[in-house]
C-alpha cells in the first residue's frame, strides 16, 4: 500500500491520510471491524454500482456492507492501493483478487476508488464511491 500525498502542503496532507490508511489496512486484513473503526460514527457512504446508486449511514453498516462485499472468500489479496490528498478531499483506490464460491468458479477482479472528507474527529466521515463489480480474471487478457 502507498500513500501519496500531492499538492505543497505534504506536510500537513500525511497526518490527514491516517484515517486512509487505516481503512485500507482493514481492508488489506479482510477485518472489517477496522475498516468500520476508520469511520466516524454517522459517516455516509454513497457508492456507484454495477446495479446502481446505493447509500448507507453509519460506520457499523458501511463496515457490515464491506464485510458482505469482500468476505466470506476462499483466497482474497489487496494487490494495489493507494490513497492521497486532492483538491481537499481524500482520494482512496483499491484492487482486490478473490475467489469466492459465491461469484462462481475462478478468480475475480474488482477495484473500487472512493472520494473522501474526514470529520473533526480525524475519521472518515462521508465517502463517494465507484465500482467496477467483480471481473472475472479472463476479461482482463
Amino acid at each position: 500500500m502507498t500513500a501519496t500525498p500531492t499538492g505543497h502542503a505534504a506536510a500537513t496532507a500525511a497526518p490527514r491520510l491516517a484515517p486512509a490508511g487505516a481503512f485500507l489496512q482493514g481492508l488489506a486484513d479482510q477485518d472489517f471491524a477496522k475498516v468500520g473503526g476508520a469511520l466516524a460514527a454517522d459517516a455516509q457512504l454513497r457508492a456507484l454500482l454495477p446495479k446502481g446508486l446505493r447509500e448507507w449511514a453509519g460506520a457499523e453498516a458501511i463496515g457490515g456492507q464491506f464485510a458482505h462485499w469482500f468476505g466470506d472468500t476462499e483466497d482474497f489479496e489487496l494487490t494495489e492501493a493507494t490513497a492521497g490528498v486532492v483538491g481537499g478531499r481524500l482520494r482512496l483506490r483499491w484492487r482486490l483478487r478473490l475467489r469466492a464460491e459465491r461469484l462462481g468458479p475462478g478468480w475475480f477482479t474488482v477495484e473500487q476508488q472512493a472520494y473522501a472528507e474526514a470529520g473533526a474527529d480525524g475519521q472518515l466521515a462521508r465517502l463517494d464511491l465507484v465500482c467496477t463489480g467483480y471481473r472475472p480474471e479472463d476479461d482482463d487478457g
